[in-house]
């Protein structure tokens, strides 16, 4: 299985424009691995793919351990380089868009998640670091500034 990173936002901005080695955006019609996800409401969606294709190389926690919230990389858990730089690029782009004034959702999932209900969380990125930044598994945030 693959975790899947969704955007929706009401911002009309083409992020394929912004896809690097590290992240990428494909519209949910053109190519993307699953279907647009149902709890998104904003009218532009996005999946958000890593270097992997698929959402996997970006930083996750498990639902189970969603208790952790936020936090910058550990050394007693390491994680690769490029996921962490991965996500901290990902965080500028959110972080644009919502300082420019625009909403923006972001949707974790495994691969065939898509449609299972969710649990809400806000992430306010005045409070959350780009360097604590991580997705939680089976939630969506509203991101706020």
């Amino acid at each position: 299985m693959c975790y899947m990173v969704y955007i929706s936002t009401d911002c009309g901005d083409d992020l394929a424009t912004q896809a690097s080695g590290l992240v990428s955006f494909q519209t949910p019609s053109t190519g993307s691995q699953s279907p647009c996800p149902r709890p998104l409401k904003h009218q532009h969606k996005w999946f958000v793919g890593s270097k992997s294709g698929c959402s996997c190389t970006f930083r996750h926690l498990c639902r189970e351990s969603v208790e952790l919230g936020f936090g910058e990389p550990e050394e007693w858990y390491p994680e690769e380089a490029d996921n962490i730089e991965a996500t901290r690029r990902l965080y500028d782009i959110l972080k644009s868009m919502v300082q420019r004034g625009f909403q923006v959702e972001v949707l974790d999932c495994w691969s065939g998640d898509e449609d299972k209900d969710v649990l809400r969380m806000d992430a306010s990125l005045s409070r959350i670091s780009r360097d604590q930044f991580r997705m939680f598994e089976g939630y969506l945030f509203t991101v706020t500034p």
